[in-house]
């Protein structure tokens, strides 16, 4: 379970990067609403001790439990169905009195770990395709149950997440494009289907979202808080209006954006810290991700470099659905900006997934 490591192979870079994204997360979930800083700091207090947990505990250890992980997500997933709390029109959250917490964030991190065992161990069979069938079969089903919840944005940040785990395991090429022949098609006729007056397979509120982002002169109502979302944004212009500003004229503190400190927070960044604050975080971002994944490529063994690059591809996914919502590039749909949204339970994923990866950081190839 634990092992000595060397201190050299820690890799500081990545905790410092995280700090500092956190950082900026809490003042800006402050800025965009005080009551929640507080809880957002004991949140990023609580993820460093994870985090610092999680990197000392051999992740090969932890991969011996592999299908136990796998049912205690689904069985968390399923509480949700059962007996979750609703809030906004879905039921996403378990709340036991004295902790609420969103099953759906822990999966993802349970996937990572999931999927770099099982790719691992049937590596040489991985294009088989009785094999495919059943990595599908997996994935499919908490799929489903966040898809259910209703939590489209997070199912979809699964199936992309399943998508990159599964190339970097060794899919072949022609299935790829086997995948893409098909897929895209599908996708023409999924957007058609759902735009039909009558269609069933998407919830009422989700088709208005996209029909809000398609056309949002026609859909006011609807299309709303994106278009504020991309006012304030271009309001911060280079340098913003500072956090905590007492501007008449501000999106945020006009509460055009409800809930400014979870899916919008990247407004909220753009308009008090400016185009410079939204770079900083962007490329913090993207440099976390990229740590992840070069962490991976040098990962002795192929899980750890499945964990260190599917880490990296659910950071990089996960970033661009909120940003690309909060600009305008996607359709509305609720998603956390990863270190930075409020959100204890996604804040504290985040970190144990970081965590893991400091641990096959440890672990280094040795030549």
């Amino acid at each position: 379970m634990l092992k000595q490591y060397r201190l050299k192979d820690y890799k500081f870079r990545l905790v410092f990067m995280v700090i500092a994204l956190s950082v900026i997360g809490i003042l800006v979930v402050g800025s965009a609403d005080a009551s929640y800083q507080s809880r957002q700091a004991m949140g990023f207090a609580g993820g460093m001790v994870v985090m610092i947990i999680a990197s000392l505990v051999d992740y090969n250890w932890l991969l011996n439990f592999y299908w136990l992980e796998y049912i205690l997500g689904i069985v968390l997933l399923l509480a949700v169905r059962f007996f979750g709390s609703e809030a906004g029109g879905a039921t996403r959250w378990i709340d036991i009195g004295f902790l609420r917490f969103q099953p759906s964030d822990v999966e993802k991190i349970i996937l990572i770990l999931f999927y770099a065992k099982i790719f691992t161990k049937y590596e040489e069979k991985l294009n088989s395709f009785p094999r495919i069938l059943f990595f599908l079969a997996t994935v499919l089903v908490p799929w489903y149950l966040i898809f259910d919840q209703p939590n489209l944005s997070t199912s979809i940040v699964v199936l992309l997440l399943f998508c990159a785990m599964i190339f970097i395991g060794g899919l072949s090429y022609k299935i790829i494009g086997g995948i893409i022949a098909v897929g895209v098609p599908l996708v023409i006729i999924f957007f058609s289907i759902i735009l039909q007056p009558d269609q069933t397979l998407l919830h009422g509120y989700q088709v208005d979202r996209i029909l809000g982002w398609l056309y949002p002169e026609e859909y006011p109502d609807i299309s709303n808080q994106q278009t504020n979302s991309i006012i304030a944004i271009g309001s911060g212009q280079l340098y913003g209006k500072g956090l905590n500003n007492n501007e008449v004229a501000s999106v945020n503190n006009g509460n055009f954006i409800p809930e400014p400190q979870t899916d919008f927070i990247f407004a909220v960044l753009g308009e008090e810290l400016g185009f410079l604050g939204c770079c900083i975080v962007v490329i913090l971002e993207l440099l976390i991700a990229l740590e992840c994944i070069q962490i991976g490529r040098r990962a002795r063994d192929m899980t750890g470099t499945l964990i260190g690059c599917g880490m990296g591809a659910l950071i990089f996914f996960q970033c661009f659905v909120n940003i690309g919502v909060a600009t305008g590039l996607l359709p509305n749909t609720g998603l956390p900006l990863p270190f930075v949204s409020y959100g204890l339970t996604s804040l504290v994923s985040f970190c144990m997934g970081i965590g893991i990866v400091l641990n096959v950081g440890l672990q280094v190839r040795k030549y």
